[in-house]
């Protein structure tokens, strides 16, 4: 058995027939303990509790300083291939032409009796971007850096700050320096885990505070972050991955595996799904998903993931295959028919929306352009991809006229009488003749 198979006469049969991934929500009750208190020690001892945390947990003779030089970002770039340098600025180009498409603007508009009112638009002064280590240094996730830097960078942010823990020996994969340099990012800090997301948040001697923090990690940064928000912004609280795939009769079999196995093989709470209307392709997935995941190098992984999180789901009809996929609002959201762009209007909730045979997940991850940075867990409902609006905040302008105050002077001193309120009502009466 590689995952479930269930089957659906009905979209108000799922909350039952899907009531095992709500265990996917569960999280280490003792984390949150465990992070309140390594906040609160970067907050007392700064720097040193961010070298004492560093050298227990990823470089035992890490010394400062913590900040990488110029000099050492730019040697590592130069180490890295050309033909991945040449990779990087591809994914870099498309992603920024995306977020670029993005920038809002400000507004104002003009009343006949000329009181003015708008919108301005501005960017954050800092941000913070974690970028995960990725198996003590080996695997550089560079699309975390890209996907967060760049938006960050067509907001207009001033300043960005790079957080990455480092590998044993105290330096950084030359891949993730190269990317930075890349996109003229000098500043680089070797230090991870939540104690760099408080660092981010609260400032030490060496690393200034920022005003928003964006990026992936573990629970233990989720957590961190989570804590945080209020005194920083954050891009979103994200839990484990997730794919669904709509697919009809007319979709590849292979394929369909191949993309599920995708999502699998990033995290034993990763999930993976797939609804469709034709009982014979979902028998064919389930093939496919067992001969496949068998030959990849993370199969233990990927198979676990399919076990506990994983599903081919047969309903009915394409129609009842959309509403359960609503429900459960994923991450990625596939679709794989005959007419795929049919069913958009349909779709009301979803992180991304990849559509035909053709747009699988993993092009959205490294390089087609939109943001990788999804809501998961069911936040798709109210949630959104982190963007340029990530970076950005907005301030409302008033600047009315006399005549605006003279006109409706009454109404707002009534209002503000209403809530017992004297002094605001005596505010706008002072501005009458």
């Amino acid at each position: 058995m590689t995952c479930r198979m269930l089957t659906l006469n009905s979209e108000q049969e799922w909350p039952r027939a899907g009531q095992w991934l709500k265990g996917r929500t569960m999280a280490d009750a003792g984390v949150e303990e465990n992070v309140r208190e390594i906040l609160a020690e970067v907050r007392k001892k700064g720097d040193e509790a961010l070298c004492e945390y560093t050298r227990r947990f990823d470089c035992p003779d890490f010394a400062p300083p913590l900040r990488v030089s110029g000099r050492d970002i730019a040697h590592a770039a130069a180490q890295v291939p050309p033909e991945h340098r040449e990779h990087i600025l591809a994914a870099a180009a498309n992603i920024r032409s995306f977020h670029e498409a993005q920038a809002e603007k400000s507004w104002f508009i003009t009343r006949p009796d000329g009181s003015i009112l708008g919108q301005r638009v501005l960017p954050v002064d800092a941000v913070g971007l974690y970028v995960p280590g990725g198996r003590g240094g080996d695997t550089p996730l560079v699309s975390s850096l890209l996907m967060n830097a760049i938006p960050a960078q067509a907001a207009g942010v001033p300043r960005i700050a790079v957080c990455t823990p480092p590998r044993r020996d105290g330096g950084i994969n030359p891949i993730i320096l190269a990317a930075a340099h890349l996109l003229d990012i000098d500043e680089v800090y070797r230090v991870g885990g939540a104690w760099a997301v408080a660092a981010l948040a609260f400032g030490t001697e060496s690393l200034p505070g920022v005003d928003v923090v964006a990026g992936p990690g573990n629970i233990w940064v989720t957590t961190a972050k989570r804590l945080c928000h209020g005194i920083v912004g954050i891009d979103m609280i994200a839990g484990p991955s997730e794919v669904l795939i709509i697919a009809d009769a007319a979709a590849n079999p292979a394929m369909i595996a191949a993309d599920m196995l995708a999502q699998a093989e990033h995290d034993p709470l990763a999930s993976a799904l797939c609804l469709t209307n034709s009982p014979p392709l979902a028998e064919n997935i389930q093939r496919e998903l067992q001969t496949q995941c068998a030959a990849l190098p993370r199969a233990q992984i990927a198979a676990r993931s399919l076990l506990d999180w994983g599903a081919v789901i047969v309903t009915p009809d394409i129609k009842t295959a959309v509403a359960v996929a609503n429900r459960i609002a994923p991450e990625h959201l596939e679709i794989c028919t005959a007419d795929p762009w049919s069913l958009l209007p349909e779709i009301r909730h979803a992180g991304a929306v990849f559509l035909g045979a053709h747009s699988p997940e993993p092009v959205g991850d490294y390089f087609a352009g939109p943001n990788h940075v999804l809501p998961t867990m069911g936040t798709a409902r109210f949630a959104s991809a982190l963007s340029v609006q990530t970076f950005c905040k907005k301030a409302s302008i008033l600047a009315t006229s006399p005549a605006f105050v003279r006109g409706n002077a009454a109404a707002i001193a009534a209002l503000a009488r209403l809530e017992g309120l004297e002094a605001h009502a005596r505010s706008v009466e002072a501005r009458l003749p």
